[in-house]
This record gives C-alpha cells, structure tokens and sequence, in this order.
C-alpha cells in the first residue's frame, strides 16, 4: 500500500514537472514569436539550435568563404594586371570572378554572424536587400555563363571571324546587358515577393532570406505576381540553356573533326570545365527552387541549397581558371 501511494505521489509530481517544462517552453516561444512580429523582420532557421554546431557550422562557411575570396581575387588580379591575359575569353573569367566574389558575399557573411551571435533575426530591409542581390546574381551567373559557352562557340566553329564577332566592344556591351538584365531580374522579384501579406509567423527555414520560404508566409493568392514572374525567368533560363546545349552540340561536332590529338585534348580542358560548371549552378538550382518547401526541411535541403549558393563560388575558380596553363604562369609570374 506504501508503494502504491509513493508510486501515485511520484508520478503526481512528474506529470506536473512536465507540464510546467511543457507550458514554459510554449511561453517562451510565444515570447519569441511576439518579439519577431513587434520587430517587424524575419527569424531564419540555420542547420541547428545548438550553439556549439552552429560554431562549428560557422567555421566551415568561413573556410568556404575564404577559399572563395582567395581564388576569385587572384583571377582578378593576374586577368587585370597581365597583358598576356586580355582576350575576350579572360575578361569572360574576370567578370564570372567579380560576380562568384559577390554572389557568396550575399549569403554567407550574414549566416555567419548569425551563427557566432546566436541571433538570427534579419530586418526586413535586410531580407529585402538579400533577395534583390541574390537573385539579380542568380540570374547573371545565368547570363554570363550562356554569354561564355557563345565565346567557346565563336572561338571553336569560326576561329577565323572569332576577333570581328568578339570584338572588345562588342564584349562590353554584352556585359552591360548581362548586369542590366540581372539588376531587372531582382527588381521584378522585390517588387512581387514584397507586395505579399505576410500573415503567418515570419520564420524562414532556411540560412538566408529564400524566396520560395517567403511565399509559404503568404496566407492569400496575392503570391501569385512571384510565380508570375518566376515562370517568366524560367522561361528565360530555358533558352539560355537551350542556347548553351546548342553552342556545345556544335562545339563538339567540331572538335571531333579535328585531327591533332593535343588540340582536340587542348579544346576539351576548356569546354569541359564550363560545362561543368554551368550543369551543377542550373542543376541544384532547379533542384532547389522546384522543390516543395515544408516546415521541417531535411538535411538534404539544407545541403541542396548550399551546393547553389556556396559551393560554386568557391569551386568555378579551380574549375575554369586555375587550371589553365596560361593563369598558372600569370600566377607565378604575379607571385
């Protein structure tokens, strides 16, 4: 009978622990939620609640981000400073470094110091701003890539019209077009993604301002302007790619008739690189953005949107540039 009451009383005392374990872990995050809609921003939720992963986590995008910084500002460097190094196809890599230098700096800056601080509240300037220059990178990584495989194209199939076609001018002009068609591409997307009612609790699963997160806050069909235009630069992203798989299609159809050994194995170290580089952006990217988001995404999200966000930057480096002969000896001529 002792037992029995000891038992009983035990077992009072713990349901009423839990309870009161369970009310305060509930008013703390009402607590939470209140001061997120008072602030008037956004909460983005990394990779993990626990502080000593998110160091860890923060320590692993600042090795990237570095790696990054470092390969991008040497091909910078070598493409501006020698002389030997001012084709068309080189001022092409420069500017893809300029934009990779950017693209990372977007996102991965701000995840670490939200990591490091353990805050991850954002102003709504600042998802704003996050969105405008993430996806007017987006979409002129997309721009400069197609404008790069037509440089293989011309340099490949017409060789003799090559300096005419791609004059420095010329050269120019395109990359005006292409940073005037991304700036256009991100104020399309501010000017719908922004004029949504946000009525759901502002929390982005996600280590920046996404904009498919941001949709899944709208509790109407004012969202309806975003897919709007996501479908029209989708479009846009079809022919692009479409115009690459063309310029390839080409390009190997003339290679292979090319008789020397060396420079069939001289034209496939440049062109196979590009395209390597060009299917990974547009594959996880895709991958990414079709993808319907859930309130609990896996770890598989997580490493999906890092593969478009961060590893390119970081790779396109040692993938298209520092592999060639000519920016190795610029670079040591440099160093």
């Amino acid at each position: 009978m002792n037992r029995l009451i000891i038992i009983l009383v035990s077992f009072y005392y713990i349901s009423h622990i839990l309870l009161f374990s369970s009310c305060y872990q509930i008013c703390i995050f009402q607590i939470i939620m209140t001061n997120i809609t008072r602030r008037n921003g956004f909460l983005l939720l990394g990779f993990s609640d626990d502080q000593k992963m998110q160091i860890l986590y923060a320590l692993l995008f600042l090795v990237l981000y570095l790696v990054a910084l470092t390969g991008n500002f040497i091909i910078i460097t070598i493409t501006t400073l020698d002389q030997h190094l001012q084709s068309p196809m080189y001022y092409f890599l420069k500017q893809l470094s300029l934009l990779d230098l950017s693209f990372t700096s977007v996102t991965v800056p701000q995840a670490i110091d939200n990591s490091l601080m353990d805050d991850n509240y954002v102003s709504y300037g600042q998802c704003i701003l996050q969105v405008f220059f993430f996806t007017s990178l987006a979409w002129t990584e997309i721009a400069i890539l197609t404008v790069m495989s037509y440089d293989l194209y011309t340099a490949i199939c017409f060789p003799l019209h090559y300096e005419v076609i791609m004059d420095p001018r010329n050269c120019q002009w395109a990359m005006i077009a292409v940073w005037v068609s991304g700036g256009i591409s991100g104020i399309l997307y501010i000017a719908a993604t922004f004029s949504i009612t946000f009525c759901r609790v502002k929390i982005i699963h996600q280590f920046f301002c996404d904009v498919p997160q941001l949709l899944k806050l709208s509790c109407s069909n004012d969202y309806l302007g975003v897919i709007g235009v996501a479908a029209f630069m989708s479009v846009v992203a079809l022919a692009c790619f479409v115009s690459i798989a063309l310029s390839y299609v080409h390009i190997f159809s003339t290679v292979l008739r090319i008789p020397s050994a060396e420079g069939l194995s001289k034209v496939f170290s440049t062109c196979l690189p590009h395209l390597f580089v060009v299917s990974f952006f547009l594959s996880t990217g895709i991958c990414a953005y079709l993808k319907q988001t859930t309130d609990s995404p896996s770890v598989f999200d997580f490493m999906v949107s890092i593969f478009y966000t961060v590893i390119p930057p970081t790779l396109n480096p040692i993938i298209c540039s520092l592999r060639n002969e000519a920016m190795k000896g610029a670079l040591r001529n440099l160093l």
